[in-house]
């Protein structure tokens, strides 16, 4: 056994993180995602990470000498189930710090659990056979050129854009956010404080959070946020981040229409030439509407179910 090899002993549980070990935590998923071309750890890990106050729970494997190897994140906001994420340093890999990260998580959590593993490795899909984990949902990340056309956005009649307005804004979108994903599992759960916090967040540009709005009435009919992705060492690419027209509108060509006016914006204003964006597998007519406008699979996260 390498001295190197964590046992279970050495996996340490905490409520909070110090704000050196947050430090070790994204640099550890730094350099996992630049080996794996998959970031380990989604948006909402990430913001729980930061935040001392978050109802999450954080489990860390080192090495003899303090290095980090490995992490988990627990999330315990939904009573329904825990969100698990995890990951191994790409040096430390195959020494068995996953499987104890994975049996440290199943000695902490209390019922059913829901687990990613972004980019679909066969590694993670093995561990989670071993531990009784079944597949149950796959998000796609599909990517498009923005140096090819993008089609000029024609809005229904009665319809303009405008920008997001913080503050004004926040409970409409909130309101419309829910109508249009009320089948989302995440999407559709957010809260004012998940809204203030992405707000607050160093990428956020509000001339980027595109709002379609019926002129007669004001009223907010769909929306368009997208975002950029800044790492140095690491090309700018874009995303669009949230998309959603109101279900309760039959506005032929909406949906086409901020999704053009989100790539415009980001290939004229933002001087990008590549986006992405995440769509549920499930989701046969956006994953159609997506390629019909040029996006290709680029990448995929599986999310694995226990109890």
């Amino acid at each position: 056994m390498s001295s190197a090899e964590p046992t279970l002993d050495q996996v340490t549980r905490a409520d909070r993180l110090s704000a050196p070990a947050v430090a070790d935590v994204l640099a550890l998923t730094r350099t996992a995602g630049d080996t794996d071309g998959a970031d380990p750890l989604d948006e909402h890990s990430l913001l729980q990470l930061r935040d001392p106050d978050a109802p999450a729970v954080h489990l860390t494997a080192r090495a003899d000498d303090g290095t980090l190897t490995g992490y988990a994140h627990l999330d315990t906001s939904d009573p329904a189930a825990t969100g698990v994420e995890l990951v191994v340093h790409p040096a430390y890999r195959r020494r068995g710090t996953g499987r104890a990260l994975a049996r440290g998580v199943l000695a902490t959590a209390t019922g059913p659990l829901r687990a990613w593993a972004h980019g679909d490795h066969p590694s993670a899909a093995a561990l989670a056979v071993d531990l009784g984990f079944a597949r149950a949902r796959v998000l796609w990340q599909l990517r498009r050129s923005l140096t090819a056309p993008v089609a000029e956005p024609r809005l229904p009649d009665g319809v303009t854009l405008r920008a997001f307005q913080p503050g004004a804004d926040d409970e409409d979108w909130l309101a419309l956010n829910a109508r249009a994903f009320a089948e989302h599992p995440e999407q559709g759960r957010w809260t004012a404080d998940d809204l203030r916090v992405r707000l607050a967040e160093p990428w956020f540009d509000p001339a980027g959070f595109l709002l379609a709005v019926e002129e007669s009435t004001g009223r907010l009919l769909g929306f368009h946020w997208t975002k950029v992705h800044e790492r140095p060492g690491s090309a700018r690419i874009g995303e669009v981040y949230v998309l959603g027209v109101d279900p309760t509108t039959h506005r032929g060509g909406l949906g086409r229409a901020l999704t053009n006016a989100g790539l415009a914006h980001l290939r004229d204003r933002r001087g990008l030439d590549r986006v992405m964006l995440y769509v549920d597998e499930s989701n046969t007519p956006a994953v159609a509407l997506y390629e019909r406008l040029g996006f290709l699979r680029w990448s995929a996260h599986v999310n694995y179910q226990l109890g």
